[in-house]
């Protein structure tokens, strides 16, 4: 929000916003003021560029930051608070608050590792006792820090090691079911909490001693009775790990079903190796570890696309993993029993394989007659699994006209070089469906440029002059707003999902973490998931990098919610840096935007020209 100072708010700040908390060792101020004269922060004077907004970082200590700005008579005083994210270790006779781990009741399967650990005051001895185990804990004096996802966005992506001082770890492996116990009570069921045990921490100090209970159970499974559990969701999210800072695996159909081998709170993880969070699932009583066979795989032709049907006993997790010209579907927990195939010439599938890779894990390989893929969908009717690949769209009309030559062009394959524009002259893109979401909107303002712009509105603006270019050429375009209204992400992307355009392209204008430089940070970027969406973000990257003449901030595979749609190649393209000084002036230039429009949309034809299409 933009904080005026005085009636003509000749000094403004719309970044960091009032009593700004962060972990980072930098911070950017943004903000502007009239042209003339001389901004100071603390003093000193700070570059700006023409228009007179400015972008300065600073480092930060820990603890409170002071900053005052000054333009002529007016001030702002901002207050940044830097949070030391060092464990700090106790003092006297006492483990560090919160510290004791597992934090939460778990589950595992006989014969698994489970770690612990404590923040206890130096040269303690600390030990955990699991049942009739005790598990020395050992001090950690060094320890190797990742950096987060989004240092890749500051260039600061380097793990650091640094010097600990009362962190305490240790880890055991749990017995058979029958050989744990708790006090003089052997532990038989299964995966109920009463069944857990408490592992108490105990701390000794100068000869005085200390006990505390974990605040969360272990519990061991009995393989024999595991949980089945049926996913709810109508995509469940899968991951690698017991929250949602593990990476997203394949998302699993509504009706898929699954043993649980594992519990970490309230996530699950799957007997196939992904965790699910329990909100997405429902417990089936009774049921065994679902386990299928498959015989017969058949395919059948809808418009646009192939169906490729798998009768199976039981819905089993499944993964899907692209590849030039290969499409690979991985089902679990099934053995096959495949005599015969049908699967008639088809506008995509070349051809169909197989193999049992291991007793009960299963993959088909689909042979493609494109490298371009354009969508899949997983369903489950009944007990039998439904892939859908999208055929390739069919441009009705792809005659070019090259400008400033004696001769036309009918083969839409064909590129245009050098000096030489493609004017398109029969709707190059007619019948083509072209969907853009313009990103944030309503209360989700996006980055503030230097004025307090917010993004929402030059995405949307960006994103209508687009349309306008696109619709020239005959395509068939979609907006998932055409007004500054709240739409949330899921919301983006069952748009997508309904419409089934060619592509999805999200546009949204840029910023950085608190760490980054946003004086010296510019350029365009774009974003992919999928590797059907590879080529095109690879493509329109470069091409208007190359045709703006702008500066390139990189091409990123990236788990956004606007590149996950597997429905059909989706990206997200990132058009310039709002907090930028010296690029917001060219983001809010209105003949520059008309130019970045008119880019988009002849990569975007050019793209089409160049693929292999109507195959």
């Amino acid at each position: 929000m933009v904080r005026p100072v005085g009636a003509e708010q000749q000094l403004s700040v719309v970044y960091p916003p009032a009593n700004h908390q962060t972990v980072a060792d930098r911070i950017f101020l943004v903000g502007t003021a009239p042209p003339t004269g001389k901004v100071l922060v603390n003093g000193k004077p700070i570059e700006r560029s023409r228009a007179g907004h400015f972008a300065p970082s600073f480092p930060l200590r820990v603890g409170e930051n002071t900053f005052i700005l000054q333009y002529q008579d007016r001030q702002v005083q901002l207050k940044v608070q830097r949070q030391d994210t060092t464990p700090v270790p106790p003092v006297g006779l006492a483990f560090g608050k919160d510290s004791l781990t597992p934090n939460v009741d778990i589950a595992r399967m006989p014969g698994e590792l489970v770690c612990f650990s404590a923040i206890a005051p130096p040269q303690s001895t600390v030990s955990v006792q699991l049942g009739k185990d005790n598990i020395r804990l050992f001090p950690q004096i060094q320890q190797v820090q990742l950096p987060a996802n989004s240092a890749l966005l500051t260039g600061r992506n380097q793990p650091t090691r640094q010097l600990t001082s009362g962190q305490y770890q240790g880890c055991t492996t749990l017995p058979e079911l029958g050989n744990f116990v708790d006090g003089n009570n052997t532990i038989t069921s299964g995966f109920t909490p009463s069944s857990g045990i408490q592992p108490q921490f105990q701390l000794i100090l100068n000869s005085q001693t200390v006990t505390q209970p974990s605040p969360g159970k272990v519990t061991v499974l009995s393989p024999a009775n595991l949980e089945v559990v049926e996913v709810t969701a109508n995509e469940g999210v899968a991951r690698t790990g017991a929250s949602t800072d593990y990476s997203r695996l394949t998302p699993l159909p509504k009706g898929t079903r699954a043993a649980v081998t594992g519990k970490e709170g309230e996530w699950l993880r799957l007997d196939y190796g992904g965790w699910i969070n329990s909100k997405e699932t429902r417990t089936i009583p009774g049921a065994i570890p679902p386990r299928s066979l498959i015989r017969s795989v058949s395919a059948r032709r809808v418009p646009g696309a192939t169906e490729i049907v798998f009768p199976l006993q039981v819905p089993v997790p499944i993964s899907i993993q692209q590849g030039d010209r290969t499409l690979t579907l991985t089902l679990y927990n099934t053995t096959a029993q495949t005599d015969t195939i049908r699967l008639d010439d088809d506008p995509t599938i070349s051809r169909l394989d197989w193999q049992q890779v291991t007793p009960n894990r299963l993959e088909y390989i689909f042979n493609l007659k494109s490298q371009q893929q354009w969508g899949y969908k997983l369903r489950y009717e009944g007990t039998s699994l439904v892939l859908t690949l999208r055929h390739s769209p069919k441009i009705q009309n792809s005659k070019f006209k090259i400008q400033n030559s004696k001769f036309q062009v009918s083969d839409s394959r064909l590129p245009c070089t050098g000096a030489q524009q493609c004017a398109p002259t029969d709707s190059p893109l007619s019948g083509i469906k072209i969907l853009l979401d313009p990103g944030h909107g309503g209360k989700e303002t996006g980055a503030l440029g230097p004025t307090g712009y917010p993004e929402k509105d030059i995405n949307l603006l960006i994103s209508k002059l687009v349309r306008e270019q696109l619709e020239k050429r005959g395509a068939e375009v979609y907006l998932t707003r055409e007004e500054d209204v709240d739409l949330s992400l899921p919301d983006r992307v069952d748009i997508i999902d309904k419409i089934e355009p060619a592509i999805a392209i999200s546009l949204h204008y840029n910023a950085l973490p608190d760490a980054g430089d946003a004086m010296k940070t510019q350029g365009l970027a774009a974003f992919w998931y999928h590797p059907q969406a590879h080529d095109l973000a690879s493509f329109l990257h470069s091409y208007l990098v190359q045709k703006l003449n702008r500066p390139d901030y990189g091409l990123y595979w990236n788990n956004l919610a606007l590149t996950r749609p597997a429905s059909a190649p989706t990206i997200l393209l990132e058009l310039g840096f709002m907090i930028n000084p010296h690029e917001f002036e060219w983001i809010v230039n209105p003949q520059a935007q008309q130019q970045l429009a008119s880019a988009i949309a002849q990569g975007i034809t050019q793209w089409f020209s160049n693929i292999e299409i109507n195959s």
